[in-house]
């Protein structure tokens, strides 16, 4: 066993970005290392980019950080961060809490000065699509005895560039390229993820793994949900943030048509981006249909276990946490026929194709009509645990 290992390095840039927000999957990533990070003995620290430069954050502050994340309470912004108007109050107290808990600072281009304390280098981890820029991985790279691992979600901003904003595709691009020329390890969340990397860049410079991404488990808590929530109809659910790429336009024409009939439908997720079609339509009001943004993983789960089933009609998924979740409690999930929904949930779901909704409304009526189809024993839940096991393995 080494007895000196490198510090791992974490970027936390994500975490602090994402204050006052419910957590993404992408978000539950970085969350899932930094918990991990911080309950091994190996020393570690946290990086974060801000808009002036980085900051660096040891034991005690990666605890702050995930302390905050998880209460929610980051505190009070001071006057500097007060100064930062595109940030929203709670990214203010995310940022004065950084930079109070913080180690060392630099500016935009003062990352290798400050790194130099890391003699024998570090073990970099970037879990999140955040700061893969010539500017960050350069000095890391630059640091004798370092290896940087990046850890690969999806292609999404490539391959389905009509489901972005406009200048994704060409930031995601460039992302993806500083990857390839810097990466010494590239992580990808599936063989779906992996294979699509490669019909774009080929294979990369460094060492490639797949690691499934691990289940967090949280008790349903029915008392977390919204007072008045009738629970006692045969209900639907979907989860996740209200884009055009999630395809909720599906499930509107579907309820539309199901009229007074109609079961409920239950969608968790906030509004997002390019889709005024859809939000005015429910702006207008659909029978059966209730928007519910903001709710805790506790509410979530509770509505996830008590629902005929999950709908998942996205063009395209990365890993997809809402589905796998939903199996791992024994509801049922339909879902795109997507190859990532295949190799992660396996004969666990029920495959639509994604532009046929009247396939999808013979479905949604039957498991409303009939008792409900739940498989007799649920979907062992993927783990953090096997993860690490591949993960941490090599270093």
């Amino acid at each position: 066993m080494d007895r000196n290992p490198k510090p791992r390095l974490l970027n936390l840039s994500r975490l602090l970005s994402r204050a006052g927000r419910v957590l993404t999957g992408v978000d539950r990533v970085e969350l899932a290392y930094l918990r991990r990070f911080l309950a091994d003995d190996r020393p570690a620290f946290g990086l974060i980019r801000t808009s002036v430069g980085y900051l660096l954050v040891d034991r005690v502050g990666m605890a702050a950080i995930l302390n905050a994340t998880q209460s929610g309470d980051w505190g009070h912004a001071n006057t500097f961060a007060r100064l930062s108007y595109r940030l929203s109050r709670h990214q203010r107290a995310a940022l004065t809490l950084a930079r109070r808990v913080s180690v060392a600072r630099c500016g935009r281009f003062g990352l290798a000065r400050m790194l130099r304390q890391f003699q024998g280098g570090v073990d970099y981890y970037a879990v999140a699509h955040s700061n893969l820029t010539r500017r960050t991985l350069a000095p890391i790279k630059a640091l004798r005895g370092s290896r940087i691992n990046v850890l690969i979600h999806d292609m999404i901003p490539i391959d389905f560039p009509q489901y972005q904003r406009a200048s994704v595709k060409e930031t995601f691009t460039r992302k993806i390229a500083a990857t390839v020329e810097f990466a010494d390890r590239v992580i990808f969340n599936s063989q779906d993820t992996r294979g699509r990397f490669h019909a774009h860049v080929g294979t990369t410079n460094g060492v490639e793994v797949v690691a499934h991404l691990g289940v967090d488990l949280v008790a349903p808590d029915p008392a977390a949900l919204p007072k008045g929530v009738d629970l006692s109809r045969p209900y639907f659910i979907t989860v996740g943030t209200i884009e055009p790429r999630k395809n909720h336009a599906l499930l509107l024409d579907i309820w539309e048509r199901l009229g007074a009939d109609a079961p409920q439908l239950f969608i968790c997720g906030s509004r997002g981006w390019q889709n005024e079609d859809v939000f005015a339509r429910l702006d207008t009001g659909i029978v059966g249909v209730t928007e519910m943004p903001g709710l805790s993983d506790g509410a979530i789960a509770a509505l996830t276990q008590g629902a005929r089933a999950m709908l998942f009609p996205s063009f395209a998924e990365g890993f997809g946490l809402p589905p796998v979740e939903a199996a791992v409690l024994g509801t049922p999930v339909i879902c795109g026929d997507l190859a990532i929904w295949r190799e992660v949930l396996g004969d666990r779901g029920v495959y639509l194709d994604v532009t046929g909704s009247y396939e999808w409304e013979k479905i949604v009526k039957m498991i409303a009509e009939q008792q409900d189809l739940r498989p007799n024993d649920k979907m062992i839940a993927p783990t953090w645990a096997d993860h690490f096991k591949i993960v941490l393995s090599m270093t």
